[in-house]
């Protein structure tokens, strides 16, 4: 067990922002995506997790504290020199003597970006640049927080998309704040889901998706011709522009395909739909944690 968090209270003064009621683990390997709207305890997890802020409750790990490491969401370096001296400063090494770090510059396609000075970087360029930092330190457990935040969605996609590559096949844990579901959709093999402050669900996306959706799910946009056309079916919760209907049975699927197929509605078939699955889990917060 490289992580766990227990009886876990986070108070601002007199407010309660953040409650974790049982028990959260985090094992070798796990990729953990926390996934919530602004306000719900994101950033705050991460910070108690790393004793940035004062809590109430138990987090053990037997993970010394350069055993983890840290991308936060907003990063500034000096601008006294190149991010190549930087970099080398930082990690206490050269460029030219270090052969991981060589791969991770080419990896990353930043050589160009050596001789800039921070802030003339790009947004995109500035998080590749932290990025390599993180990595450099061949962390068990490495936390992101918002790594692509601020970037447009084509620079977010590749960048998610080398971050996905790199640690693909390797033991690493991560664990991925985001609120973005494709990049948890690429990143994540569990979640963590948080409203308001409480823990919603943790577990596998798999597991989670047949808890609140069942085996799969279409989804098509909002209209009311798709309204009344799928009116006979179970709708499962979505956000105000998609129609989502549960497909409980490979012949629910069929009909429903087919009716859409016969009426040129555009569809999409999935059995991990985070966005999906994230309405729906909130949607039954009532009922409190479920487990995994």
């Amino acid at each position: 067990m490289l992580l766990s968090i227990q009886n876990l209270t986070v108070r601002y003064g007199t407010d309660t922002v953040l409650t974790v009621a049982s028990p959260i683990d985090i094992e070798e390997g796990d990729r953990v995506g926390v996934i919530g709207s602004n306000g719900a305890g994101k950033t705050t997890l991460l910070k108690s997790i790393l004793g940035l802020v004062s809590y109430e409750g138990v987090i053990r790990t037997d993970l010394r504290p350069e055993q983890m490491a840290v991308h936060m969401q907003f990063n500034e370096y000096t601008d006294a020199c190149s991010v190549k001296y930087v970099m080398e400063a930082v990690l206490g090494t050269k460029i030219a003597r270090n052969k991981k770090l060589r791969e991770l510059i080419d990896f990353f396609e930043f050589g160009d970006c050596l001789r800039k000075k921070y802030t003339k970087l790009s947004g995109g360029q500035k998080q590749r640049f932290t990025i390599i930092m993180v990595m450099m330190q061949e962390a068990a457990l490495t936390f992101y927080d918002e790594v692509t935040s601020g970037l447009d969605f084509e620079t977010r996609q590749k960048l998610v998309e080398k971050l996905a590559e790199w640690y693909r096949g390797k033991r690493e844990s991560l664990v991925v704040v985001s609120h973005y579901y494709e990049e948890l959709d690429q990143l994540a093999d569990k979640l963590l889901i948080l409203d308001q402050g409480q823990v919603v669900d943790y577990g596998r996306k798999d597991a989670l998706f047949r808890k609140y959706c069942g085996r799969a799910v279409i989804v098509v946009n909002h209209s009311e011709e798709n309204d009344s056309l799928l009116g006979a079916y179970k709708r499962l919760s979505a956000p105000a522009h998609l129609i989502a209907v549960a497909c409980d049975s490979q012949e629910t699927e069929k009909s429903v395909t087919e009716l859409l197929r016969n009426h040129d509605v555009n569809y999409k078939r999935s059995n991990n739909d985070i966005e999906i699955l994230y309405t729906n889990a909130k949607a039954v917060k009532g009922g409190g944690f479920h487990a995994k």
